[in-house]
């Protein structure tokens, strides 16, 4: 079958998510999927953004929580992709990445800032207008990796007048990837 599709090895083939590889067990595929893209330039935008959100959040969150919530985007991203798209073969970072952009837009709106005076705003939302304007963009990737990067910014970066313990923090990304992954399989 890997064969049939163009422009793909057999390498890249075995790490393309859709439903069809998780009902034959395939479950690691719900990462895999992440690490593969379609072409340089699908993973030069990925990588670039992601360095531009990485200088921005990993001083102030530290590398653990920021790797706890690429992950869990992710995971979030391969849930979304599941649930609206199943049969598609799905891959790249944009789901994790849309997640990492979603927790910097919660944290800054927590601190009271604009996330549209720093352009991370109108970056999170010219790259809304694109994955729902250009074709075979998974849109269900993009949302469910933002939805879990959400809920994890809401927690990890809530204003310093809210007490939530340190242990809470790190558990978050790990309940919202856990989730995600029912979802996916269920």
């Amino acid at each position: 079958m890997w064969s049939q599709i163009s422009g793909i090895d057999r390498f890249q083939y075995n790490m393309f998510l859709s439903r069809i590889f998780l009902d034959n067990g395939e479950w690691y595929r719900l990462v895999s999927a992440g690490f593969v893209h379609f072409g340089l330039f699908h993973v030069a935008m990925n990588m670039f953004l992601l360095f531009q959100l990485g200088r921005m959040l990993e001083p102030t969150i530290g590398s653990t929580k920021f790797a706890l919530i690429y992950f869990a985007s992710l995971l979030g991203g391969s849930a979304g992709a599941l649930l609206l798209s199943p049969n598609a073969f799905t891959g790249g970072a944009s789901g994790a990445v849309f997640g990492v952009m979603a927790t910097g837009v919660v944290g800054m709106r927590q601190q009271g800032a604009n996330p549209f005076k720093s352009g991370l705003g109108m970056t999170f939302a010219i790259n809304i207008v694109l994955t729902l304007a250009i074709p075979g963009i998974s849109i269900g990737g993009h949302f469910g990796g933002a939805l879990a990067g959400a809920v994890c910014g809401f927690v990890i970066l809530a204003p310093t007048r809210i007490k939530i313990p340190e242990f809470v923090q790190y558990a978050t990304p790990i309940l919202v990837g856990a989730a995600a992954i029912y979802i996916s399989l269920a």
